[in-house]
């Protein structure tokens, strides 16, 4: 008796240092915050205005508000997970080059510039904060708003579009869920459900109902393409599914090379 006593003592224990592993540990699994700027848009040439917004729940962040003159639409931008904005200025040059079009950049709570600290229901309110800002804006068109995601931001851009107003939604290398993430990572990790971080795009794509792009590289092992495929297929029409052939997680935009942002132009074109 006193032996299965021990024993069944020994297995709560055990779970409950695994519950606490899992709510403390899924944060380190899910974001890479950097605080230093290495670069900015000056750098590469591009005037823009450096904002401070202030999120529902006080939190000021930092977003980069980069204009193209006679450009009515804009691409509300939520990065992935690791660095900062200053990490994207190259493509932040390319994209505003190629779609000719206003470019809203945001670094999410914990990121850069940004205070606070991150959290799945703070990025969604920093995003809300970013969509309220554009609002506020006499010279951008309400109905070419277009919300662009890529790895984290996929999901930050998912729930933002579930939930407000906007023209399309351009999501690269999207996920499904962070639990699905954990069985692609750790298959042999038990009780994924208990993990505090959900991210749950599979669920939250049901409510989008404005025109959609994914794109994917098929050599991604970072975020398995066929993660892209399951968003894809649970998304509602329309929606257009590019594959960008030979590409890895992170270097779309290079293998893609001009065909990349002329998809990404025809999809606003077509949606204004």
């Amino acid at each position: 008796m006193r032996s299965s006593f021990y024993s069944r003592l020994i297995c709560l224990l055990a779970l409950f240092i695994f519950i606490i592993f899992a709510s403390g540990c899924s944060k380190n699994f899910v974001y890479y915050p950097e605080k230093e700027l290495i670069s900015s848009p000056s750098n590469a040439g591009l005037d823009f205005k450096d904002l401070s917004l202030t999120t529902e729940d006080g939190v000021k962040i930092n977003a980069w508000y980069v204009p193209y003159r006679d450009s009515e639409g804009v691409l509300l931008w939520f990065h992935g997970n690791a660095g900062n904005m200053g990490n994207r200025v190259n493509l932040l040059k390319r994209l505003h080059e190629e779609l000719k079009i206003n470019i809203l950049l945001v670094d999410y709570r914990g990121y850069g510039k940004s205070e606070g600290e991150i959290s799945e229901e703070g990025t969604a309110k920093d995003a809300l904060a970013a969509y309220d800002y554009l609002l506020t804006r006499r010279d951008i068109n309400l109905k070419q708003i277009f919300i662009f995601g890529r790895s984290l931001g996929s999901a930050v851009a998912v729930r933002l579009a579930s939930e407000v107003q906007s023209a399309g939604l351009i999501l690269e290398a999207p996920f499904t869920s962070v639990r699905d993430m954990v069985s692609e990572v750790l298959p042999w990790l038990p009780f994924k459900g208990l993990i505090s971080i959900k991210y749950d795009s599979l669920s939250k794509i049901k409510s989008v109902k404005i025109p959609l792009l994914i794109m994917h590289g098929d050599q991604d092992k970072v975020i398995p393409y066929k993660q892209g495929e399951a968003l894809f297929a649970a998304a509602n029409t329309p929606k257009t599914f590019y594959t960008v052939k030979g590409a890895a997680h992170n270097n779309a935009h290079i293998v893609g090379g001009r065909d990349y942002f002329e998809i990404i132009a025809k999809f606003i074109d077509e949606n204004r």
